[in-house]
This record gives C-alpha cells, structure tokens and sequence, in this order.
C-alpha cells in the first residue's frame, strides 16, 4: 500500500509540531510548511533528518505548489495569542482568509481531504454555555480581537463553500484553549504567562476580576481529536476541547501551588472584548469521534511546568508585551 501524504501548515508551531510527530508516528510521509512568522524552528529540528519528514519554508497566504501526491491537509498555520494578532492583525486576516483559500484549492486540485483550524473564539464572548456548534457567537466585527475571530469565521464559511460547490472533503475543528510542551512563554496566553512570571521570580497577572472562565486541554489529548476527526465522514464543526471549567484566578492559584511558588496575584484591567466564559460541550465529540479527554489538568500541568523549567533562562526573561491595540 503507498504511503500517505499530509501536508500540515504551520508545522513550527505548538500545535502543529505535535500534529507532525503523531502522523510521523502514524505511518504517513509528512510535509511540513511554515514561514516562522510565529512557529519556532527549534520544534521540528527533531525531525531534519527523519526520512518522513519534509520542511517547505512558505507563506501559505501565497500560492501553495507541492509536487507529488497529497491526501491530506491540516491547515493549522494562524498567529493563535491575543499578542500575537494584535502585533501582526493584516497577517492574521490573510491566513485565515488567502492562507485557508490556498490550501482548499491545492485540496481540490489534488483530491486531498482538508482539516482546517477553527477556534473557539468563533463564538466571541457568549451568551450560550456551555458552547455547542449550533450557537452562532457574539463577536464585535471590528474590535481588537476580531482579526482573528472573523479570520476563523470566514474559515469556516469558505471551507463549506469548497464542500458543498467543488465537493472537496472537508472537516472544521472548532479549538478550545490548549496547553503543553512547545508553548511559547512569551506567547501572552494564561498559562505561559503564569509560569513565566513565576519563574522570573515575579507576582502573576490576571486580567479583570480573575472570575472569566477557560477549560484547558492538554495537547495529547486534542492531538488524538484531531486525527480521530480527520479519518471521520462529519463535516460540519465539531468542537474539541476539554469540558472541565476553572477561573483564571483560581487557575493562577493552582499554578501557584504546582511550582510552589510564594508570587501574589495582581490584578489589571481586563481586555476588550475578552470573553467571560469559556467551556466546550463536547457531545458530538463524544459520540461522533468516541473522543474525550483522558489527561487530568494537574498531569498535563506538571509535564509543561517542567518543560518550561528545562528552557534557558534567556527564554524566561522575554516578557510578554501588554494587551494593547494602536487606535
């Protein structure tokens, strides 16, 4: 039987290079496609020398050309941190709008089934919780974080287009907040932001009231929604994530006791637009892909914990800069 080929852009990245390793460790040939804009080389240099695995240095929100067969795409390239897309907003829109346009045309030019990267943050700040695929969100078109969440809405809607006008085989992954290993510490997002703090010996910082809620997955565990959804027959959204909700201050609290750290919790103010609640419900998960989590929180944080330990301290002192937007 010949060997399958995916195709995963953004592959440098915290989810992509996860999504690498595990279809290496699959079987498949993978070709891996990033421009580093946000994605760190140092998260696939495991893998320059594995005969599975190719590197294309490309901006997908140019035309994708890949010779050879492709079966599957994994269009995982996006900027994913509140600073991330509010320091590069034009690059955010042309990934989610050209890169996602590319990609569904190389789908369709060479017959592959593409997964492509939703998020969360689809349903903006909601008035519907816990959060299924049916609710249509609450997002300001043109506030700060809209860059990203319209991106991922047009996403969407573009990649049904391709389905249901070209009959491409498409599959949506509607992301909830994920963590572990490969994280960027100075990404802006809670987690690397807590253990950043903490390990430079500083008090953690938590925006608002610290009561908005998050519902964390470990990485392992969305990695094998993924691959479950990509092999499935669904193609509308489905929502991956791990339904056990906390709030940001009580999540603060328990980074504080994991590395058993003595840092106080200050309090800033609160982005805009930053959703209030955030829990996924996973029932077509559960019982389309037969999916749900399987890592406990205080596992998962105790392997991240230890892999931001095991970075150099040069890496620790890079502070995340404020959420702020230029007006």
């Amino acid at each position: 039987m010949n060997q399958k080929r995916v195709l995963i852009t953004g592959a440098a990245g915290f989810l992509g290079s996860h999504l690498c390793d595990r279809y290496i460790k699959e079987g498949y040939y993978v070709i891996g496609m990033d421009n580093f804009i946000t994605g760190n080389p140092k998260n696939i240099k495991h893998l320059e020398n594995n005969t599975n695995f190719q590197f294309i240095k490309h901006d997908v929100t140019n035309y994708i050309k890949i010779k050879g067969s492709v079966d599957y795409i994994l269009h995982f390239a996006s900027p994913a941190s509140p600073i991330d897309y509010l320091k590069i907003p034009i690059q955010t829109l042309k990934v989610g709008a050209l890169g996602t346009h590319n990609c569904l045309g190389l789908a369709k030019a060479k017959g592959a089934r593409i997964l492509v990267a939703s998020t969360s943050e689809v349903y903006g700040d909601p008035q519907v919780h816990p959060q299924n695929e049916e609710y249509w969100g609450n997002v300001n078109p043109v506030g700060p974080r809209s860059v990203y969440d319209e991106a991922k809405r047009f996403m969407e809607s573009i990649t049904m287009a391709y389905n249901t006008f070209h009959n491409v085989e498409t599959r949506i992954i509607r992301i909830f907040n994920t963590y572990g290993p490969r994280m960027r510490l100075n990404d802006g997002r809670a987690l690397p932001a807590f253990i950043g703090q903490i390990l430079r010996g500083e008090d953690i910082t938590v925006f608002g009231d610290g009561l908005q809620t998050r519902s964390f997955c470990y990485v392992d565990d969305l990695v094998e929604g993924i691959y479950r959804l990509l092999l499935c027959d669904y193609n509308q959204p489905i929502n991956i994530g791990n339904p056990n909700e906390i709030s940001l201050v009580e999540f603060a609290e328990e980074v504080i006791r994991l590395t058993g750290s003595n840092a106080k919790i200050i309090y800033k103010k609160l982005p805009q637009d930053d959703p209030k609640k955030r829990r996924p419900d996973i029932t077509k998960a559960r019982s389309i892909l037969k999916w749900k989590p399987k890592i406990n929180r205080q596992t998962g944080l105790k392997i991240t914990y230890e892999y931001f330990k095991s970075l150099p301290p040069t890496e620790w002192s890079r502070k995340p800069k404020e959420f702020t937007s230029k007006k």
